[in-house]
């Protein structure tokens, strides 16, 4: 399928699901009506090759839980009406174009379980307002050019599975209470420019599936409490 997204589609104000998936030869803009389906449940257009940025007015479809724009060349800002998705269950706009900042009032989306933003433009560090995401499972930031130090309070969040914060800018020290988190199984912190030693903080109950910290200024010894945890799958960068 080729051509563009005509606003027509916005004339079907009764739509809960929208997928238009994986057709490279879709180009073009969101229409900016596309805000005004009330209804919508499900916005997926992964895979095409639109433009543009995100609708200003998005927050207008307060029942949405899914928005997946991934893999597009969308050249956007995450517009702060995002933020403003009190059903957003799953956000995914990998790999576009996307710039500035993650939204300090991403706090706001409570149901947010999944956040993934890799391979876009992303800068400045991680917004602390973040942790109160208590229902986060799923948090992929990597290779953008997030800087600043490593929030700790991740390893607060317990229902956190995945974090996904290779290729960035991120720098100081590894915090203790992120390597000692019970509930994390694949953690990938891979080329950043994280210094000092790794935390002697490993719990009995951790099970990584994988665990990459490799390509960073990290020294000294492997932390013996390594030896004691349950699992560990994949091992990068401890030696």
């Amino acid at each position: 399928m080729t051509g563009t997204i005509s606003p027509a589609i916005c004339k079907l104000d009764q739509l809960t699901t929208l997928i238009i998936a994986d057709w490279k030869g879709l180009s073009g803009e969101i229409p900016d009506c596309v805000s005004s389906l009330s209804n919508l449940r499900i916005l997926d257009l992964v895979g095409n090759n639109l433009s543009g940025k995100i609708p200003s007015q998005i927050d207008n479809l307060n029942r949405l839980t899914v928005l997946n724009l991934a893999d597009n060349k969308i050249f956007s800002e995450i517009p702060a009406s995002v933020s403003r998705l009190q059903s957003l269950k799953h956000l995914k706009l990998s790999n576009n174009q996307i710039f500035a900042r993650i939204p300090a009032d991403f706090d706001s989306l409570k149901m947010l379980s999944r956040a993934l933003l890799s391979r876009n433009q992303l800068s400045t560090p991680i917004p602390d307002p973040m942790s109160n995401l208590y229902r986060l499972a799923d948090l992929d930031i990597s290779m953008n050019q997030i800087s600043g130090a490593l929030p700790s309070w991740l390893g607060d969040l317990l229902v956190l599975s995945t974090i996904n914060l290779d290729s960035n800018a991120i720098d100081d020290q590894i915090p203790a209470k992120l390597l000692g988190s019970r509930g994390l199984g694949i953690m990938n912190l891979s080329r950043n420019t994280l210094e000092g030693e790794i935390p002697d903080a490993f719990e009995p109950e951790i099970y990584f599936m994988a665990l990459d910290l490799s390509y960073n200024n990290l020294k000294g010894k492997l932390p013996r409490s390594l030896s004691s945890v349950a699992y560990v799958g994949h091992l990068a960068g401890l030696f």
